[in-house]
């Protein structure tokens, strides 16, 4: 039984291209093209990388996956330090703007390591966020004692062909 339905992007991960974001004329253009179509709202696909990621640690990396660009952007924190949260693209919206709107959906697997980096390195409060591991959790039909990681989720929930769920384990 499909729990999940955001977990139909696994499809779309396992054959898609991406984008390093290293610069900041690149991040201007990578936040310009931020658009919501008019038939839906912008949906974000995230996740953060850092050593020891939270307050106390680094970030390094966050990783968006727009579903409706068949796009993985990896913006390199590392390289770009604040500027990553606080350059603007034609618009003046940066990427701050973006993580803190309630209007922008921002969709995690378990987000509680990466807001506190955000909040407790960038200042960053994230809003409009969806949980898939507290979806799963909420979602199910049997014991609710303990979470499941992604992988658990991916192999149970996914509805995705076997050979598709292998080359993602490959990936």
């Amino acid at each position: 039984m499909v729990r999940l339905c955001h977990l139909s992007v696994v499809h779309v991960l396992i054959n898609m291209d991406s984008e390093l974001i290293d610069t900041v004329p690149v991040l201007e253009a990578f936040l310009d093209g931020l658009v919501p179509s008019q038939e839906q709202p912008l949906l974000l696909y995230m996740d953060l990388e850092g050593n020891d990621l939270s307050r106390h640690g680094t970030l390094s990396l966050v990783t968006i996956l727009i579903e409706s660009r068949r796009n993985v952007f990896l913006i390199d924190v590392t390289t770009l330090g604040g500027a990553a949260f606080t350059a603007t693209g034609l618009d003046h919206r940066s990427l701050l703007d973006v993580l803190q709107s309630p209007k922008i959906v921002k969709v995690f697997f378990v987000i509680r390591n990466d807001s506190d980096a955000l909040c407790g390195v960038y200042g960053v409060r994230v809003g409009g966020v969806e949980d898939l591991q507290l979806m799963e959790l909420a979602s199910r039909s049997f014991n609710r004692k303990h979470v499941n990681g992604l992988a658990k989720c991916i192999e149970r929930d996914a509805p995705i062909s076997s050979d598709e769920k292998s080359r993602w384990w490959q990936v």
